[in-house]
Parts: structure tokens; C-alpha cells; sequence
């Protein structure tokens, strides 16, 4: 086994990309897909929101043994949708082979700012 093939990560939230403070780094948010197959994994994203329906079936390719990383305003993955900046969201990651889901998001809003890294909850 090298991973599961639904994903789930629940606390999705676009931080600005510099608040105007005096920093060099850009506030940003990734998903990271490991693939350690020998094949590709066809993936569909799902989009759950607060206030909307959710958006299903984004279709990703994420290549065989490879790691894939992609920020959630990517529009070669996420197409018309468009992830606001402070919009609240879920992510479920189904593929036909298994796969790790990682999510990371580096939040500038302050000096001090905050990294958050995390395996999504895989099944």
C-alpha cells in the first residue's frame, strides 16, 4: 500500500499574498500529491464551501512515481473556479490508485507569521 485513494483536507483558507507589512515571503497555500506507483493517478478534486454548493470533479493527473505540488489559485488545475483570498473551503482528493495528500499554508498576516503543514485524513 502507498497511500490511500480519498483525501480529505478540511480547513482550506487563502491567506493574502503580502498584507503590505515588510516581508519577503508570500503568503501562499499548497496541496502536495505523492504518487509511488507505477502508473498515474487520475484524481478528481471536490470543492466544499460555506455558503455554496461545493464544485465536483476537477480532474488532475498526478504523474507516476512523482511528487505533484500546486497552490489552490493554480489555474491549469482548479480552471474557472477561483479560491478567494479568506474563503473558508474543504478539499476531497479521490484517485484510482493510492496516493499521500499533504497540505501546507503559510499565513503573512503577521510578523511573526504561521506555517501550518499537515497530512490530510486519508481512507
Amino acid at each position: 500500500m502507498n497511500g490511500k485513494k480519498n483525501w480529505y483536507i478540511v480547513d482550506g483558507y487563502r491567506p493574502p499574498v503580502n498584507p503590505g507589512e515588510a516581508t519577503d515571503y508570500e503568503g501562499h497555500e499548497c496541496i502536495m500529491i505523492l504518487n509511488c506507483n507505477d502508473q498515474d493517478a487520475n484524481i478528481f478534486i471536490d470543492v466544499y464551501f460555506t455558503d455554496r454548493p461545493p464544485v465536483e470533479g476537477i480532474p488532475f493527473v498526478a504523474p507516476a512515481k512523482r511528487v505533484t505540488a500546486f497552490r489552490s489559485n493554480d489555474r491549469k488545475v482548479f480552471g474557472d473556479l477561483y479560491l478567494d483570498v479568506g474563503v473558508q473551503y474543504s478539499l476531497r482528493i479521490r484517485s484510482d490508485v493510492d496516493v499521500v495528500v499533504q497540505y501546507g499554508r503559510l499565513d503573512v498576516n503577521q510578523p511573526n507569521m504561521a506555517y501550518l503543514a499537515t497530512l490530510g485524513y486519508g481512507q
